[in-house]
């Protein structure tokens, strides 16, 4: 079902539901009023009977049938008893009379009481006449009131499907004003694909708290990241298969020119060298582009080792002394804490290991074996890493181009590499909800702040 038709159907609903509501209400208000007011009609009445019956002076008797027979309207099917009340619970029964017995006896107890059949009303009052209690019973027939709840009921009944028929189109009005905005949104939407990512949607001419504007927005930011996307994984195939077609073409050369015709065995050692050395820098280009894959797009992946970070920093040392044995590295820990608990974090060790590795590699490389601080410090919210080196340093205009894949800056072309390692390097600490900060200054050196926040335990 279109939410149109839910939106109106709805809004049908709730005011059918509401005015049967108040339909109920206002019929049982309007009924205890009409009881109200026509039991206070027999209440006056039998005070008229009660004044006539005990009445020895003839002139006030007959004041009072004339002012019973003038002054009070006339009531339909009115009649009007007096029973004689012999003790607690005995009276004179008079056999016109087919009333409960509860009745007479909440009027003895009570001294008044009201009893309707249908339409027709009771009213018993007790009184006194010289020292004798009498039960005086005026009953009518309130056929006006039957009459005008029989009106009122047809007032609400036909005006109670008016107001539906009403709020039909009522609903179908509300329903256009709500869903319209969102029908163009989706109409704006279908027309933008890849090819024409940089299409915005119209923002409406709304306050920025109104849900059509918000939507609007969110998806505005969502295109916005779908084309940064799109270009980032464009330039990423671009650059991955210009550097991947290189070496493989190479090889291909070399091998096509050794076969051409019959060599001596230094020329095919020197095939087999330049061969060697091509596959060689396929496997690693190769290798980083899986594991930056590995880590996934958006930088996510499981968890699932705890490991203590200077322990890390230690075995990073060991094995880069093996790739590089003349580094100049130094790892200081004089800042850490006694509680070894604060250097543990929940991380994908080997990731963690590769990420911390690049950017130490980096600072021996950039730096032409120069020193290489590392400290580590750590608190009960972070555990922070700081990588400095006094190498060539990064242009101010390169750093905002160092976590795209295969970026290069003028002085890192000279060193050999694929601008694979930092970009691989970021995405693995953000992972660890870590944060990578990069400060430089061409000539002097480069500082690397590596900052993971601890998940704060409830």
């Amino acid at each position: 079902m279109q939410i149109k038709k839910k939106i109106t159907l709805t809004y049908i609903t709730l005011s059918g539901i509401s005015t049967l509501l108040l339909c109920v209400v206002v019929f049982v208000l309007f009924k205890r009023n009409n009881e109200y007011y026509f039991v206070k009609r027999l209440v006056d009445r039998a005070k008229i009977v009660a004044s006539i019956h005990y009445q020895i002076d003839p002139e006030k008797a007959n004041y009072y049938r004339a002012l019973k027979r003038n002054g009070l309207p006339e009531l339909i099917d009115e009649h009007e008893y007096v029973l004689k009340v012999n003790g607690p619970n005995s009276f004179e029964y008079n056999t016109a009379l087919k009333l409960p017995p509860e009745f007479y006896a909440n009027a003895l107890s009570k001294g008044s009481d009201w009893f309707a059949d249908g339409y027709t009303y009771y009213y018993a009052q007790l009184f006194n006449e010289n020292g004798i209690k009498y039960l005086v019973i005026v009953s009518a027939k309130d056929r006006r009131g039957n009459t005008t709840t029989l009106y009122i009921t047809r007032i609400m009944l036909f005006g109670g499907i008016a107001f539906l028929l009403l709020a039909y189109f009522f609903g179908r009005f509300l329903a256009r004003r709500v869903i319209n905005p969102v029908a163009r949104i989706t109409k704006e939407v279908n027309h933008i694909s890849a090819s024409n990512l940089h299409n915005r949607l119209p923002m409406p001419d709304a306050d920025e708290s109104d849900e059509i504007y918000k939507l609007a927005k969110t998806f505005n930011n969502m295109l916005d990241r779908l084309e940064t996307s799109f270009e980032i994984q464009a330039n990423f195939i671009n650059n991955a298969s210009h550097e991947l077609k290189t070496p493989i073409t190479t090889i291909i050369a070399e091998a096509e020119i050794a076969l051409l015709k019959e060599r001596n065995t230094d020329e095919y050692e020197q095939v087999l060298g330049n061969i060697q050395q091509q596959a060689t820098r396929l496997a690693n280009l190769t290798e980083s582009l899986l594991k930056l894959t590995q880590t996934g797009y958006d930088g996510k992946k499981q968890v699932l080792d705890v490991a203590r970070i200077d322990e890390l920093l230690m075995d990073l040392k060991c094995d880069l002394d093996k790739l590089y044995p003349n580094n100049r590295i130094t790892i200081n820990l004089s800042h850490i804490p006694e509680d070894a608990d604060l250097l543990t974090l929940p991380c994908n060790r080997p990731l963690l290991e590769l990420a911390i590795g690049n950017i130490i590699s980096n600072g021996v490389k950039y730096s032409d074996n120069e020193e290489v601080f590392v400290t580590l410090s750590a608190s009960q919210e972070t555990i922070k890493i700081v990588i400095t080196d006094i190498g060539i340093g990064i242009p101010p205009e390169d750093i905002p181009y160092l976590y795209e894949p295969f970026f290069r800056g003028k002085e890192a072309t000279r060193y050999t590499g694929y601008g694979l390692g930092l970009p691989l390097a970021m995405k693995i600490i953000r992972m660890h909800n870590g944060e990578l900060v990069i400060q430089s200054e061409p000539g002097k050196g480069t500082v690397v702040g590596i900052v993971f926040k601890k998940h704060q335990k409830a």
